[in-house]
């Protein structure tokens, strides 16, 4: 038997069986412990792309941890927002613009590209969520004139020139953002001063401290809270670097890694 208080899971390649779900022996799982640990999903994903899973775990009553921790929100309240300014979006803006990366923009329930494309299709398919098509200059403006800014910006190229522009962005923007390379094409962007630890930290009740706290996660953005909360788990497909910080693995998220962990460890 474990005694935690808190179980935190990232979504993608650790708690989702597939690409964009939860399996029913996951589901299963959760409703079997949820009444006894606080189940927290934490995710760089948009809000509606969790609440979903988040309904079909029957955990809704708990606070979630969006964009890596620029967003955390309990129901339609929101405990905490930080945005990448304006500015920020511009520079960055310009230099994809230049190796012809594009950018989607993110900023609550808010989500807009510029074009179609098979990136763009897998994210639809794998968030169920639906993008706006306009121009990144209009939605600059747009967000200039609303005093808002991006919580997370994706950048979405080939390998050659996300490879590119991956160091150019690090040596302008490494003090001030968090630049994340999801695989090979992908690279997102979230502020600096927040992560996911930052972001589950605020939601630590009085009785409640990280050691408390069982955690799953798979890629770079999951180290930090891995290795600071009380059992850090890293799934069988993780990232070598996760997996070597890690307090233990558990299987394949595609093999219900989470889910079977919980039932070898968790008891009730």
């Amino acid at each position: 038997m474990m005694d935690f208080k808190i179980l935190c899971s990232d979504l993608d390649g650790t708690l989702l069986t597939f690409k964009d779900n939860v399996s029913d022996f996951t589901i299963s799982e959760i409703k079997r412990i949820k009444d006894h640990l606080r189940i927290i999903l934490v995710s760089a994903r948009m809000p509606q792309s969790m609440t979903y899973i988040q309904k079909n775990l029957g955990i809704e009553n708990e606070p979630i941890i969006c964009y890596n921790g620029a967003l955390v929100l309990h129901g339609s309240k929101e405990l905490f927002s930080t945005y990448i300014n304006m500015d920020q979006i511009a520079s960055i803006y310009e230099m994809a613009n230049q190796v012809g990366i594009q950018l989607g923009l993110y900023s609550k329930d808010e989500w807009y590209v510029e074009m179609d494309s098979e990136r763009v299709q897998k994210e639809i398919r794998y968030t169920k969520t639906l993008p706006t098509y306009r121009d990144t200059k209009d939605t600059m403006e747009d967000w200039k004139y609303r005093k808002m800014g991006a919580h997370k910006i994706m950048l979405m190229g080939n390998k050659e020139n996300t490879d590119g522009l991956f160091p150019i962005l690090q040596e302008n923007f490494n003090q001030t953002l968090n630049l994340y390379r999801s695989n090979d094409t992908l690279i997102e962007i979230a502020p600096k001063s927040v992560s996911k630890l930052t972001a589950i930290k605020l939601l630590l009740e009085e009785h409640e401290s990280l050691n408390d706290i069982i955690a799953f996660g798979d890629n770079y953005n999951d180290i930090e809270m891995l290795q600071n909360v009380g059992r850090g788990i890293a799934v069988a497909n993780a990232r070598e670097e996760v997996k070597s910080i890690a307090s233990a693995l558990a299987r394949k998220n595609s093999e219900d890694g989470v889910a079977h962990y919980i039932k070898q460890h968790i008891l009730i």
